[in-house]
């Protein structure tokens, strides 16, 4: 799927945002695009020098989604003025940036999920 930045005001209005490609396909283009390449797990190595494909593989994923994040993320503050922006990282994949805690201030993969239910139980009560 996709990997989406939503900038949401402190009143829930939605400001906009950015889409690029997520990390599951990325991933899957690897293989599947690639002669040899394996499919990796999707885990942080312990240093960015891999010393064979697959730590190298993990290697470039892991810390290619930090620059995305950390760059898409700094642009967003710059452009909102630099004031106080809190960062959440949702999703099925949202557990891969934890601890990485100077670029997301949490990390709630259903959050989502949990307003999509607010959003029914709303209308159901209509």
């Amino acid at each position: 799927t996709a990997t989406t930045f939503d900038v949401i005001s402190a009143q829930g209005e939605y400001l906009g945002g950015a889409i690029t490609p997520g990390v599951g396909i990325a991933t899957e283009a690897l293989f599947t695009h690639t002669a040899k390449l394996p499919r990796v797990e999707l885990i942080k190595p312990a240093t960015i020098i891999g010393k064979n494909t697959v730590v190298c593989m993990q290697a470039g994923i892991m810390y290619g989604l930090r620059g995305q994040v950390k760059e898409i993320v700094g642009r967003m503050k710059r452009e909102l003025g630099g004031g106080q922006v809190q960062v959440i990282a949702t999703g099925g994949y949202a557990h891969l940036l934890e601890g990485e805690m100077d670029l997301v201030d949490r990390v709630d993969p259903l959050l989502t999920l949990e307003g999509l239910r607010i959003i029914y139980q709303l209308n159901a009560e209509r």
